[in-house]
């Protein structure tokens, strides 16, 4: 059975959207660890949808008991997560992505192929506003043409 990723349900999206490349630190304030409760607060996402994540390998935090403590760098993976969801990445994709992370090569590896997945998601996404532009052109086309036989229609009766 395929899981479905839950935070995929919710339309919640964090008070400053993650950007593509820089600012991970940004609001971390100097912190070293985080609570469960401090990122679906900061990220609005369910507590769930760390859980989530987790049991997929994407974040790994520490346990002090039954308590999940996260450092900056599960912060910094999460926000990438939700930042390629957000431009249609899959989560297999991001992963792919922030493995390479740990290559040892001064994130070289990483960087070209995150560079070269956001180049052909781009070329993707300007494919389907193309086809999305034609689409609502031929909607629009439509439905003039119907109102145009509902009008003839209406002064026949009339």
């Amino acid at each position: 059975m395929t899981q479905v990723d839950p935070s995929a349900r919710t339309s919640q999206r964090p008070a400053q959207e993650p950007g593509l490349v820089g600012g991970f630190d940004r609001g971390a304030a100097g912190r070293e660890v985080f609570t469960i409760r401090d990122l679906t607060k900061e990220f609005a996402v369910s507590a769930r949808t760390l859980r989530f994540y987790e049991e997929r390998g994407l974040l790994a935090p520490r346990r002090d008991g039954e308590k999940r403590l996260y450092g900056r760098r599960d912060r910094a993976r999460l926000r990438y997560v939700l930042m390629g969801k957000r431009v249609g990445f899959s989560l297999e994709e991001v992963r792919e992505m922030l493995d390479l992370y740990d290559l040892g090569d001064g994130q070289r590896t990483q960087l070209q192929v995150a560079l070269a997945k956001f180049q052909e998601r781009a070329v993707g996404l300007e494919e389907q506003r193309g086809e999305i532009d034609r689409a609502i052109a031929e909607l629009a086309r439509a439905s003039l043409e119907i109102q145009a036989m509902l009008s003839a229609r209406a002064n026949d009766e009339g």
